[in-house]
């Protein structure tokens, strides 16, 4: 043995030298929401309450974003379909709850409503449009954009151009005291945060739905299926598997999850034209940075995304935006595939 430090391509140190420094980046980070906080801290970043408020709001964005990359990555990740339209699906989901929710006075049969609605919008999209085009990404991605378009006036001749906003229920309204101690009081008393009980729902939501999906794709019949379908359909279909139907049902379950997240996100931000946008790039981002197909990839890429777009915003509204691509120009440079993309 040499003794040498193992070190990876590009002069990247080994990956117990990278889990050495996220343990170690973890700690601070926990001392720094547990502790009260010396001067000369706060005086170098701002109030705790502060940067606090950007790190759980970055955090719970990347649960919204996560809930939107996830069908993503399923449909363009996964299947190698483009499907450019995928923030429209969003946005329209959005609108198709606001309605049921308004109709009917109940939040959850909003969002029963848009995931059933936009699950079968996702399956007849692979029927009518995606089946005729299997393998030529440039018609898939021309047919999908010139599909936005029509879909946005669409949405805008139906709905206007105002800005909607679902009301959230009462047992999912308020405010819940964490445990990070902002401040004492003269005699001593630590003052606590309190945090938005429907933020926490919502991350809670896409952890949910983030472990259901791994465990689908990795440790069920029908994840195989998906896989094999992926990577060698002749087999599959020789094998008496019925392809087509494995295919409209990932493309219900990705469309459904947009409509889904529409909801969630109308009600924690806000439903306008242009939010259709807003998600679509979100989503490729997403996807590019944590790696195609890989819902681990995705979540880690929506973290880093949530974090970058709530701190820039905090403490540098000018330039914030710029980190979101600082983050994906990085990506590409040391790992083309993703962060947790498969290479070739």
């Amino acid at each position: 043995m040499s003794g040498r430090t193992e070190t990876k391509p590009f002069g990247l140190p080994s990956s117990r030298a990278w889990a050495f420094l996220g343990l170690l980046a973890a700690a601070v980070l926990l001392w720094m929401f547990l502790a009260v906080w010396p001067d000369w801290l706060s005086w170098a970043i701002g109030p705790k309450k502060t940067f606090v408020n950007a790190i759980l709001n970055g955090i719970t964005l990347a649960g919204l974003y996560f809930l939107v990359a996830s069908g993503f990555t399923l449909v363009f990740g996964l299947m190698r379909n483009v499907n450019l339209a995928h923030g429209s699906l969003y946005l329209l989901g959005a609108y198709i709850g606001y309605d049921i929710a308004n109709m009917t006075g109940f939040w959850l049969l909003g969002v029963a409503g848009a995931l059933a609605a936009l699950a079968l919008v996702g399956a007849a999209l692979q029927i009518l449009i995606f089946r005729r085009l299997e393998g030529d990404e440039l018609r898939q991605t021309l047919v999908t954009i010139g599909l936005s378009i029509v879909a946005a006036d669409l949405m805008l001749a139906t709905w206007s151009g105002n800005t909607y906003q679902f009301t959230i229920p009462e047992w999912l309204d308020g405010a819940v005291a964490t445990p990070i101690v902002t401040a004492l009081r003269s005699d001593g008393e630590p003052v606590y945060m309190k945090y938005p009980l429907y933020r926490i729902v919502v991350l809670a939501a896409a952890a949910v739905i983030g472990l259901a999906l791994w465990l689908t794709l990795n440790r069920t019949r029908m994840g195989m299926m998906i896989r094999a379908a992926v990577d060698d359909r002749a087999m599959l279909d020789a094998s008496g598997v019925n392809v087509q139907l494995v295919f409209a049902a990932v493309f219900a379950i990705g469309a459904g999850l947009a409509g889904f997240a529409g909801v969630v996100g109308g009600s924690v931000l806000s439903i306008a034209p242009g939010e259709d946008v807003r998600y679509l790039l979100a989503s490729l981002v997403v996807v590019i940075v944590g790696g195609m197909g890989s819902v681990t990839g995705a979540a880690i890429g929506a973290l880093l995304i949530g974090l970058a777009e709530q701190i820039g915003l905090v403490y540098f509204p000018t330039y914030g935006v710029v980190l979101t691509f600082i983050i994906m120009v990085v990506t590409l440079a040391i790992r083309p595939q993703g962060i947790m993309g498969r290479s070739g």
